[in-house]
């Protein structure tokens, strides 16, 4: 299968491993910011083909992971009004707000529907005009174009029952935030693929000089990823901090003009709470006031604020690239992805999910 079976290829894979081992001289700490790319490092084990003088710490790459509690909140709050049919992806009905999950209020009456798309939702209010349906639009900017089509066609079509829970973010906002932490130790990041994809990598420019950190634009596949890793090690040792984009198969420097165009009609930005992380200034989309008329936050009022959860969890030094998985002592025993304690355990993108499925549950000392 072209562009897939040749990305697999394991003498590829030794040979970017034996590239990096002879380019390395001292340690280095990389962060990849995607859930796809963590689930792809720890599935075909690259972390392990890796030398030791190299550290990979997975990011806050999950959407739902970082959706914070109140829009969980929110959303369950909408969805046990009369009348409403609230729509999202199948992750976000199992992330816990400060009362329960969707599937929960859908376990006390809440008409609450997994959907693959928001045209799914637009459908949904063609099909049910007595009925106010709601979809909860989370996401980084990979989604957001297919989102703020569908408030565009809503407000072409005149649809005045569909509304959008909108709870977007931003990656590189959240980028600077990690490198500015008094905590941080990431020298490099492997950007992803799908967000460049929409966005181009013309804004990570100005990341890489200003924090003098590589960024390299890295697809999900065994090989690219590695490739990534070693562009990344390689200006590491050469003291260069630079933007390198060797997923030009499918990113180019300028993005998606179509897409950005109708972000950018549909959406503003604004400051955003990130779940485990904290507010971040100019890291979220929210609907632009034109738009306003399918927002459901002022369609349906106000809902109380909840704080953070309190648990054992450690999902927020995850996703802040500080901890990883296995370091937290609930992880595979008290927390699994039938009874999970954290978001980062509940996402099929989680962190913890991945080290769950493909490395199984660490011995414990007796």
């Amino acid at each position: 299968m072209k562009f897939r079976d040749e990305y697999r290829d394991g003498r590829a894979a030794q040979a970017f491993a034996r590239a990096i081992a002879r380019t390395v001289t001292r340690p280095w700490t990389l962060m990849e910011v995607c859930g796809g790319q963590t689930h792809a490092i720890v599935r075909f084990g690259i972390d392990r083909l890796l030398p030791s003088e190299i550290t990979l710490v997975h990011g806050p790459g999950c959407p739902v992971c970082v959706t914070p509690v109140e829009y969980v909140d929110k959303a369950i709050a909408i969805a046990e009004q009369p009348d409403v049919i609230l729509c999202s992806y199948g992750d976000m009905l199992r992330v816990p707000g400060s009362r329960g999950d969707l599937l929960a209020a859908k376990s006390r009456g809440a008409d609450v529907r997994a959907v693959y798309s928001p045209l799914d939702a637009l459908a949904l209010a063609r099909a049910n005009p007595q009925r106010e349906i709601v979809f909860f639009a989370v996401g980084f900017e990979t989604t957001a174009p297919a989102n703020a089509m569908a408030a565009y066609q809503a407000r072409q079509d005149g649809l005045a029952n569909f509304s959008m829970l909108v709870s977007h973010v931003l990656v590189p906002p959240a980028m600077r935030s990690i490198l500015d932490a008094p905590d941080n130790r990431i020298q490099a990041f492997l950007a992803a693929g799908h967000v460049c994809t929409v966005m181009g990598y013309e804004e990570y420019l100005p990341i890489a000089a200003h924090y003098r950190v590589p960024i390299v634009v890295t697809g999900f596949e065994p090989i690219d990823i590695l490739e990534g890793v070693y562009r990344c090690v390689r200006q590491l040792e050469n003291g260069r901090a630079e933007v390198e984009n060797p997923y030009s198969r499918v990113v180019c420097r300028s993005g998606n003009p179509t897409a950005i165009r109708i972000m950018k009609e549909v959406f503003r930005v604004i400051p955003r709470r990130w779940r485990g992380i904290g507010d971040i200034a100019d890291s979220g989309l929210g609907l632009a006031p034109a738009y306003e008329a399918f927002d459901a936050e002022c369609r349906f009022g106000a809902v109380a604020i909840a704080t953070e959860l309190t648990s054992e969890c450690i999902s927020g030094r995850v996703l802040k690239g500080l901890c990883k998985p296995t370091d937290c002592p609930a992880f595979g025993t008290r927390c699994t992805p039938d009874r999970p304690l954290g978001v980062t355990m509940v996402s099929s993108e989680g962190a913890c999910a991945a080290y769950y499925r493909y490395r199984g549950t660490p011995a414990r000392p007796s």
